[in-house]
């Protein structure tokens, strides 16, 4: 089973992993809002930076969490 196929199992099956991606999509929604408008102002560009980090922070934890589901299905 590859990453693209766990993280649809997780989605479906976990409960943690499942929030982390309904937040990670909607700051996806917000920065898309963001990168639409023609200028930031100087409020827009610290939310932008704050999403992004925000953003890698649930991408780590969501891989932590596709590498311990794949490792656990190794080990059984």
């Amino acid at each position: 089973m590859n990453h693209a196929d766990l993280r649809e199992e997780l989605v479906a099956s976990d409960e943690e992993y499942r929030r982390l991606y309904q937040e990670h999509q909607d700051y996806e929604r917000r920065l898309d809002e963001l990168n639409h408008r023609s200028l930031l102002s100087q409020d827009d560009e610290i939310e932008e930076k704050r999403i992004k980090l925000h953003k890698l922070a649930l991408k780590d934890r969501m891989e932590v969490i596709v590498r311990s589901y794949a490792d656990q299905r190794v080990a059984v």
